[in-house]
């Protein structure tokens, strides 16, 4: 039977077919699910902050856009994927909370999902699906032997990308 691993938050994990991946309460994080499509491997980070040049002590890299995308595809190449193989599908950059002064340093959400498209443009992956923005959180699971990337939100349809 195929195992579901669990990704934290500001985490990142490998996974093998047939196995899947799966991350909860991605409000303005982002999950970024990267697969190589020829040999099924695949890999999920939960991305909490834009950029780690931002904050001092940043030593979990997996927290941050800039790092933690990149760790990513560096371990999913040790684990013998082809980056010229690799698609990318996005969920979550929510705006949770409503705020008057919606300054820069508000709007997380957006701000990681810009980050995250920025660090894969310039790895060469391509992404193939996003369900990004609004104002609601969402849970996602992963599956590298198909790509599918499965979107739950409270009171939404169940939505696969």
């Amino acid at each position: 039977m195929a195992e579901m691993i669990k990704v934290g938050m500001a985490d990142l994990k490998l996974c093998m077919s047939p196995n899947a991946i799966t991350t909860l309460g991605l409000g303005s994080c982002v999950g970024v699910a990267i697969r190589d499509t020829g040999n099924k491997v695949g890999g999920l980070a939960h991305v909490m902050l834009p950029d780690s040049k931002e904050i001092k002590n940043n030593v979990n890299i997996a927290k941050f856009a800039d790092t933690g995308v990149a760790e990513l595809v560096r371990l999913m190449e040790k684990a013998g994927a082809r980056r010229k193989m690799m698609v990318a599908k996005i969920a979550g950059g929510a705006q949770m909370f409503a705020f008057q002064n919606n300054t820069q340093m508000m709007r997380v959400g957006d701000r990681n999902v810009e980050a995250v498209k920025k660090k894969l443009r310039e790895l060469g992956i391509p992404i193939k699906a996003e369900d990004t923005g609004l104002n609601y959180g969402r849970t996602v699971e992963f599956f590298p032997e198909t790509g599918d990337f499965v979107i739950k939100s409270v009171g939404k349809p169940v939505k696969t990308i």
